[in-house]
């Protein structure tokens, strides 16, 4: 296996840059701030933007966690890629990386400056600084299984031509937790509230009787207990409210859903003479 580098002070675009650098030396694995990716697909790891505090996320980036270090360099060795990237923010940190990964010390290391304008840099720098962005190079649909609750969008451009072909990539930019910006906290009961709105939007749902939700590192669960119209088809009803739930949650909280379960627990029936209902 061949290590390379990528070397940067911390918000001057390394994670931006890391597509083009792999690309161009064509590694297909990339080792950054605690997540192992692999062709676009978060494969091992718990990034260090999820953690509460700088310090935190130092530790977690260098892979002080000997069970951390351990669960990726177990993926490393079970993948076996030819070519792997390592980002950090200078080249002893990356070679402490590859220590604690069992890796052999990079053969080249790329400066940031060396495949960035000073321009790009400053922008970079001003967008950490003013937004609080950070980029991870994977696809969007992959980070949001990490970072249930973040706000989390898509990065999509072309890399440069290479013998006449072109390759879209995908990155992700988050706001990480440790953002001066502050803490973004959605509570369960805001959650309880939405999955209830979007319940009785599905027609034949008469009545929600019971919601409650439960909080997990990757995602929530949401759980109701509904009325059904009689009538209806109870499994169509059902199938129609998990959707509904799903999607209106997860656009407006940026939560990963795990799972809505639903318990159909009484059917409401009108009498059309008297209006009366049971």
């Amino acid at each position: 296996m061949e290590t390379y580098a990528l070397v940067g002070a911390s918000g001057t675009g390394k994670s931006h840059r890391a597509s083009l650098v792999a690309y161009e030396l064509s590694i297909d694995a990339v080792v950054d701030d605690g997540l192992l990716v692999v062709d676009g697909r978060i494969v091992a790891g718990r990034s260090s933007k999820r953690e509460e505090t700088r310090v935190g996320a130092i530790k977690r980036a260098l892979f002080s966690d000997p069970e951390h270090a351990a669960e990726v360099a177990e993926a490393i060795a079970r993948l076996r890629p030819a070519r792997l990237l390592l980002i950090g923010t200078s080249r002893r940190m990356v070679d402490r990386i590859a220590e604690r990964l069992g890796l052999p010390a990079p053969r080249q290391y790329v400066a940031i400056e060396d495949i960035s304008s000073p321009s790009e840099i400053r922008k970079a720098r001003r967008i950490r600084a003013e937004h609080g962005k950070h980029v991870i190079p994977a696809p969007t649909l992959e980070v949001k299984r990490s970072f249930s609750g973040y706000l989390v969008d898509p990065l999509r451009f072309l890399l440069r031509p290479r013998r006449g072909m072109g390759r879209y990539v995908e990155k992700s930019v988050v706001r990480p937790t440790f953002s001066s910006l502050g803490r973004f906290v959605i509570r369960d009961t805001v959650v309880a509230a939405i999955s209830a709105r979007a319940a009785r939007s599905v027609d034949g749902l008469r009545r929600v009787a019971r919601v409650w939700v439960e909080p997990k590192r990757d995602g929530v669960i949401v759980n109701l207990e509904v009325v059904v119209t009689y009538g209806y088809n109870l499994e169509a009803v059902l199938t129609a409210a998990q959707r509904a739930i799903k999607e209106v949650v997860e656009h407006m909280t940026a939560l990963n859903v795990l799972a809505v379960n639903l318990t159909a627990r009484a059917l409401h029936l009108e009498i059309p003479e008297t209006g009366e209902t049971t």
